[in-house]
């Protein structure tokens, strides 16, 4: 059973950080990162945004609905996907990024990538944030790229590689214990980067079974512990699907919940396909904490 009741101490002690002209206070607020897959075969958007007229209405959408951080990707991720070019992934993110600064250009922007190549020339265009699914141990030259430009990090957790990544997935040691001690070595690599300002994600659903993904977001108190901002992304996902035998279109209730548990287990920032009500999720932890604060005094 989820213990939702939690409150981790160690998000008191977590600073504030600026993405651009916004300041993150991870310590007593909470976030959402709007998705913007701009690819044709990721899970539930792939292929959403066939035109510039498409893509323009989604990034105005996003801002009216009260994104907190857009996150552009060129590449799906998804179980048994198969990777693209780097010069493929550019040619996708670059016009979602540029337009995005023309249609909302006080939301900070991150890109999700694995490739250092497409993170540098995204970097260069000003580029806030990297969210880097490999937490730095797909491509070598990745920290030392972020590092370089002062990027922003977020380091998620993943066994294995997309193409694989669900074909038996062990944790012999305790599923959260061995995603802890993993973000924790991505952590550390980004801080020898120079590297300040890192967030990390568990990876819900990368390399990991429906009880793994349970055991994370009960868990995610111990995640918090590592003293870093903590990032979740269930939005629609399969550990939604496979419980409730629903398609990826009839998971928002349930995302909505998942979100819910998310926050009120340690999470500061929930990564979501559905921004309006990502936000109204916000809204219900934020009443959850006033009850908490009245209680405290």
């Amino acid at each position: 059973m989820t213990r939702t009741a939690k409150n981790p101490g160690s998000a008191r002690s977590l600073r504030s950080f600026r993405l651009g002209s916004r300041t993150f206070d991870p310590s007593g607020k909470k976030y959402v990162m709007a998705i913007l897959n701009v690819t044709p075969d990721s899970f539930y958007d792939g292929g959403r945004y066939p035109s510039k007229k498409k893509l323009t209405e989604a990034v105005t959408r996003l801002g009216a609905e009260g994104a907190d951080i857009i996150d552009i990707g060129g590449e799906s991720t998804r179980p048994g996907s198969r990777g693209v070019t780097a010069e493929e992934e550019l040619r996708r993110v670059l016009t979602a990024f540029e337009i995005c600064r023309k249609k909302a250009p006080a939301i900070p922007l991150s890109i999700d990538t694995t490739k250092s190549a497409v993170a540098e020339a995204l970097l260069k265009e000003g580029a806030e944030m990297i969210n880097d699914v490999s937490g730095f141990t797909f491509d070598p030259a990745m920290a030392e790229v972020c590092g370089r430009y002062s990027a922003a990090v977020v380091l998620m957790h993943i066994r294995g590689k997309p193409g694989t990544m669900q074909s038996a997935p062990r944790y012999p040691k305790g599923v959260v214990a061995e995603v802890k001690a993993r973000l924790l070595a991505s952590a550390r690599t980004a801080h020898r980067h120079g590297i300040s300002r890192v967030i990390v994600d568990p990876g819900i659903g990368f390399g990991k079974t429906v009880s793994h993904n349970y055991a994370l977001l009960d868990g995610l108190d111990e995640i918090a512990k590592l003293g870093y901002p903590v990032l979740v992304g269930v939005s629609r996902k399969s550990l939604i699907g496979r419980v409730l035998d629903r398609p990826a279109e009839k998971r928002l209730a349930a995302t909505m919940a998942l979100d819910l548990v998310a926050l009120l287990n340690g999470a500061s920032f929930i990564r979501v396909h559905d921004t309006a009500e990502g936000r109204d999720t916000v809204r219900l932890w934020e009443q959850f904490d006033i009850v908490r604060r009245k209680e405290r005094t």
